[in-house]
């Protein structure tokens, strides 16, 4: 069984430059920050005669600030030419309510990531921004693919 190697790296549009776009076009109220920078994920082994293992990632997390009104985060990709799996999940969120896993598929609309956050209470609240990549044997393998990069989106809106 080939032992194929597929890597996934994760790029949030929340770099210092971006940053600025998105403060400078959003209302104030809707304040949003990445921590941890980029996540590169590389999947390189597998169960023979099974799968390849899933990797985690719980390196980056999201800082967001008290809202004005009840309101949400939602997120979305841009992965031209996806060949793999793609997952992320808020974890730990100190305000609003955690949704399921969403999966990352290029195209789709943006998907609500914590939602209920309430005006009232901390100032801040946090969540770590916990990815899974993970591919089958028979989506083949970045050496023939090439490397999934994705441009990942995290939108800070009134519910």
């Amino acid at each position: 069984m080939p032992n194929p190697i597929h890597r996934y790296a994760i790029h949030s549009i929340c770099s210092l430059v971006l940053i600025l776009v998105v403060y400078t076009e959003a209302p104030a109220q809707f304040l949003i920050n990445l921590n941890g920078g980029n996540v590169n994920m590389t999947l390189s082994s597998g169960v023979a005669g099974g799968q390849l293992i899933n990797i985690v990632s719980t390196t980056a997390s999201l800082t967001y600030w008290r809202p004005l009104s009840l309101s949400k985060i939602t997120v979305s990709t841009v992965c031209i030419g996806q060949s793999f799996n793609l997952q992320v999940v808020a974890t730990s969120a100190t305000a609003g309510v955690a949704q399921t896993a969403v999966s990352l598929i290029n195209g789709n609309p943006p998907m609500d990531f914590v939602r209920d956050i309430p005006r009232t209470g901390s100032l801040y609240a946090t969540c770590i921004l916990q990815y899974t990549a993970s591919a089958t044997f028979a989506q083949g393998n970045s050496a023939e693919l090439s490397n999934d990069v994705h441009t990942v989106t995290y939108t800070f809106q009134s519910q």
